[in-house]
């Protein structure tokens, strides 16, 4: 099963910009995975073990350096086959 998950980091500091980019760098450096990122929000799509590894991951990391931040994500799952009506 794929996982489409759409990301947005809310860090409680002064200088927000920095984690962000760090956590999105992060995400890019993973083979599998598709991080499509715009202006609000990051999606992460691919098999949904590895999708919710990597996020637990790099999510506990970046609570670790940051301290406080703010995680509001979206979960879609989807076959490898579209269109398949679940028969």
């Amino acid at each position: 099963m794929q996982v489409m998950v759409e990301l947005s980091l809310y860090p409680l500091a002064e200088n927000y910009l920095t984690p962000i980019k760090s956590f999105i760098e992060r995400l890019n450096r993973y083979e599998g995975l598709q991080v499509n990122t715009s202006a609000t929000s990051t999606q992460v799509a691919g098999d949904y073990r590895q999708v919710m590894d990597v996020l637990g991951k790099e999510m506990q990391r970046t609570h670790e350096e940051v301290g406080q931040a703010v995680f509001v994500a979206k979960f879609l799952n989807f076959d490898k086959m579209q269109g398949n009506s679940g028969e």
